[in-house]
């Protein structure tokens, strides 16, 4: 592809709308329609080039090349755990590194995706909170982790993608507009053309952000990461929750309910001796009675940051079958790619941004 003589500055196609680009090619002498195939091999094809753009002509082709780029993400290291879970760094055009994982089970192909380099809380048992946050991913840039993911998920297991969980590096509530923008694509015919229902959006918990998903009638499911049911527990863990109360996560989350019908996932991680005792149970249990919701029990992955651990088999079980008895509907999520650091709460790049 040759390049042009004037230094003119390149935009950000992916930036613009449909309607945008057909008014620009009007203004170069091309006809409207190319929009639609641009957008086209943009999004439902992931195209990372012009080059690629094969209905289009050599002049056609020339004119975005000189006008316009594509910033695409690229894998640059991939790690397959002995469990079939396969962690990527992926490289930004900026040269930042991020992460996602492809988890692949019996009954589902889910891909975890980052949505922020870093991560601005700093929960005490997560790899990711001990990095600095350096910016918020804009929405091609987590819609480019779930085609790579995809890919993978097709290459290594002849299956597409089925489910998509925000719960990589980042507050996805914090990049609350690129979250968003980036889920509208993915749903959409002319991109992924993913069902909302199978994605879910993690939050730490940021109660005003909650309510605006609320207000926004979000079709995808929202899980808390919750981790204790007690807010002296609850702030010695995740800083956050002395700005976010339980009183005023659950004032959210039932507001959230009223507008979109959603049922809440609560995660919980079972620390050995921290929260995992028949009274963090009970306190768990008063609190999904707030709203209607499941609740995930996580085995803990240790980090070398912090001096948690996950708790034993019999404790688990025991703080699991209180719920049962109480009517919570509960799964026991065991990890996976742990071997590889991609499980969760172990994402934290260790290889230094170029």
């Amino acid at each position: 592809m040759t390049t042009d003589t004037t230094a003119v500055q390149k935009q950000d196609i992916r930036k613009l709308t449909t309607q945008q680009l057909k008014d620009w090619l009007a203004q170069h002498g091309e006809q409207g329609f190319r929009a639609k195939q641009i957008v086209e091999w943009l999004w439902k094809k992931s195209a990372t080039s012009f080059d690629e753009m094969s209905n289009l002509s050599l002049k056609t082709r020339e004119l975005l090349y000189n006008h316009f780029e594509i910033k695409a993400i690229t894998t640059a290291t991939s790690q397959k755990s002995n469990d079939g879970t396969i962690k990527s760094a992926f490289r930004l055009h900026d040269a930042h590194l991020i992460e996602g994982v492809l988890i692949p089970a019996t009954d589902r192909m889910t891909a975890c995706v980052s949505s922020q380099v870093g991560c601005s809380l700093t929960c005490k048992f997560c790899a990711t909170g001990y990095m600095d946050r350096k910016r918020n991913l804009d929405a091609a840039e987590m819609y480019d982790q779930v085609a790579a993911i995809d890919r993978q998920a097709r290459e290594n297991y002849g299956i597409p993608l089925s489910n998509i969980v925000y719960m990589g590096m980042g507050e996805p509530l914090l990049n609350y507009a690129n979250v968003l923008e980036s889920i509208e694509k993915i749903t959409s015919p002319d991109g992924l053309g993913m069902a909302p229902k199978r994605i879910t959006v993690s939050t730490a918990g940021i109660a005003k952000m909650i309510k605006k998903l609320g207000d926004d009638q979000v079709r995808f499911n929202l899980a808390l990461s919750l981790h204790a049911a007690n807010d002296e527990k609850r702030n010695q863990i995740m800083p956050i929750n002395e700005s976010n109360s339980l009183e005023n996560l659950a004032e959210a989350l039932q507001y959230f309910y009223e507008k979109t019908n959603n049922r809440i996932t609560f995660e919980y991680i079972v620390f050995d001796k921290f929260n995992d005792t028949i009274q963090d149970a009970r306190e768990l249990w008063e609190f999904t009675k707030k709203v209607p919701a499941k609740v995930n029990i996580i085995e803990y992955n240790p980090i070398a940051e912090a001096a948690y651990k996950n708790t034993d088999a019999t404790r688990l079980e025991q703080f699991a079958r209180f719920l049962e008895s109480k009517g919570v509907i509960v799964n026991v999520r065991r990890s996976r790619g742990k071997d590889i650091d991609a499980a969760c709460g172990q994402l934290a790049n260790r290889e230094k941004a170029a």
